[in-house]
């Protein structure tokens, strides 16, 4: 057992807090805006602007809805979280900023016997999932969470805890403010310059054109010697233009497929069964050498000097192309449709007339991913320093001082 901190006390959750459950929303009450109290459901979580402080939801109810729905009202201040299902691996928790209803994949706690900022800070050292319950669909009911133990210092000592990891908080939220506005940025200029609404004035008198994707890429088959005794580096992709991974390396006698393509830095790799969800990227230094199934195309730039692959990179990152391998994808269902190069080939994309204007539109993308790269790491580092600071001050590790 844990030691107490000298003044603190252990409480249950039971003890110091009511613990509500939510309520259904049923579909003739969704879709109404402008009410006085938000329905918040977990989605809502998500929502930009609700980061520790949840102030808005989709939908809204009024007095009169909330008495049908027989549900209850939280107050300001409430902590709200995901009691079921795959949200629980979210580990998402909110403040409430108004009073709200919640959905019934929710839980709310108010606090009774605690400071409430400082209950949602300790709340954020739970592990959701591992709280949860096993079963065809994880949940986490009500008593689990009022058995849970909490230390408490004194109410001064709590006020100040929760001041100083407020003052976290908002420099977490400033931080992420300042990424939104890179990533909203580059969508911008990505719009404008892929698009040819915005050029380059030394290559304003020369018109994009229009060209068949076949004529600039066509499909490279290169297919590792395979040994059972051979070590074998293994990439993978990520969804929406997430780029390429390491899946790790595995000898020729761990693999049952034992078919391997070999890949090269400039290669542009596509998931056959992923890209209608933007499973496709192209291939950089860091990735060269390694393999791929049979269940990957490569493709390969026919003409450097009409092309820059890092610019069709740029391209296969929209909306119009993601939907253009979706055109050229067969199935019956879009989680088991299979791209086909030869129909994609077919389609046609507008591409300025010279690589070097290509390059500028890339040098100017590059530059905006590097700033928002810089601020993802800054971002990280920032919430784990928070999330060391937080675990020392909630467990009386360090100790603040207090007047009184």
């Amino acid at each position: 057992m844990r030691s107490i901190p000298h003044g603190w006390k252990s409480a249950s959750v039971g003890e110091v807090c009511k613990i509500i459950g939510g309520s259904g929303f049923p579909e003739r009450y969704q879709g109404r805006k402008g009410l006085p109290y938000p329905f918040v459901k977990v989605s809502d979580m998500n929502l930009p602007g609700n980061e520790e402080m949840l102030t808005r939801a989709e939908n809204t109810v009024d007095d009169e809805m909330v008495k049908a729905l027989g549900a209850r009202l939280l107050p300001k201040g409430a902590i709200v979280f995901p009691k079921v299902g795959a949200a629980l691996l979210t580990n998402k928790r909110r403040r409430l900023g108004v009073p709200a209803a919640v959905d019934n994949n929710c839980m709310g706690l108010v606090a009774s016997g605690v400071n409430e900022q400082y209950l949602f800070y300790w709340s954020q050292t739970i592990d959701l999932a591992r709280l949860s319950q096993n079963g065809a669909l994880p949940s986490i009911n009500g008593s689990a969470v009022s058995e849970l133990e909490m230390l408490l210092p004194p109410d001064n000592e709590q006020r100040k805890i929760a001041g100083i990891l407020s003052a976290w908080g908002k420099s977490v939220g400033a931080l992420r403010s300042r990424l939104d506005i890179a990533l909203d940025c580059k969508r911008g200029l990505m719009q404008q310059l892929l698009t040819g609404k915005t050029r380059f004035k030394e290559f304003k008198n020369e018109s994009w054109r229009m060209v068949k994707i076949g004529s600039l890429l066509e499909e490279c088959d290169r297919y590792m010697t395979w040994s059972d005794d051979k070590a074998f580096r293994f990439a993978s992709i990520r969804r929406r233009s997430g780029g390429l991974f390491d899946r790790g390396t595995f000898y020729g006698r761990e693999v049952k497929t034992k078919v391997l393509k070999s890949l090269k830095a400039g290669d542009f790799l596509i998931s056959k069964r992923q890209v209608v969800h933007g499973a496709w990227a192209m291939v950089t230094k860091p990735f060269d050498g390694f393999g791929v199934s049979d269940e990957y195309d490569v493709l390969v730039n026919r003409d450097p000097k009409t092309l820059d692959m890092r610019f069709f990179n740029y391209l296969s990152q929209t909306q119009r192309l993601w939907h253009m391998a979706y055109l050229a994808s067969n199935g019956v269902h879009i989680e088991k449709l299979i791209f086909d190069f030869d129909d994609f080939a077919k389609e046609k994309v507008r591409i300025p007339p010279t690589v070097e204007e290509q390059a500028m539109i890339v040098d100017v993308l590059s530059a905006c991913d590097r700033e928002i790269e810089l601020l993802e790491k800054q971002l990280e580092a920032l919430k784990e320093q928070k999330r060391g600071l937080m675990q020392k001050l909630l467990t009386g590790e360090i100790r603040v001082k207090v007047k009184g």
